[in-house]
């Protein structure tokens, strides 16, 4: 028997945000998105608590290059340790943060009570966790993706692929013209 259920396809198809696994960040630029300083991104590569995914440092002068989700997990880092959560209770949360794609990572919320960081997915386990009286702090990580989207479309990102990105390019040679007709 045939299915004659018209089928429906997207109505505004849009790739993934992060989906390219070909665009990478250096540090600086990984260090402005997630709002860390540059010795807490080495620090933080070389003990693994965040590694680069798309290309790590292999000696001298190589650069390291971090994924979207890469960064997005360096922003939760950097908001759960603001919030007083410890360093090794923030490895627990990474290690389990590390296993889901950008997608499944915006369904979370992360709830701390300043020592144990809580996944919640859905609003009623916020509720409930919030009744037992844990959680004190609460981290959106959709809120933290969408603002790390908007921060990353201006910053400068790298292919692996070799191919330029025609956005960046086009905007950098746009503020290297202002800057030679400003010093002109």
């Amino acid at each position: 028997m045939l299915d004659h259920t018209p089928e429906q396809g997207e109505l505004f198809s849009q790739p993934g945000i992060g989906s390219d696994d070909s665009v990478g960040y250096r540090g600086p630029t990984a260090c402005a998105a997630a709002g860390i300083t540059y010795r807490q991104l080495d620090y933080w590569a070389r003990t693994e608590l965040v590694v680069p995914s798309v290309r790590s440092a292999a000696g001298s002068g190589s650069q390291r290059l971090y994924s979207f989700k890469d960064i997005l997990v360096l922003k939760v880092v950097k908001r759960l340790l603001d919030t007083g959560v410890s360093l090794q209770n923030i490895r627990l949360a990474v290690d389990a943060l590390r296993e889901r794609g950008v997608d499944d990572l915006a369904r979370i919320t992360l709830l701390s009570d300043g020592t144990t960081v809580y996944e919640c997915t859905s609003s009623e386990e916020v509720v409930d966790l919030l009744r037992g009286g844990q959680g004190v702090f609460g981290i959106a990580v959709s809120g933290a993706l969408r603002e790390l989207a908007g921060s990353l479309a201006t910053l400068p990102s790298e292919r692996t692929d070799g191919a330029v990105p025609t956005e960046t390019a086009a905007d950098e040679l746009a503020r290297r013209r202002q800057r030679r007709t400003a010093t002109a």
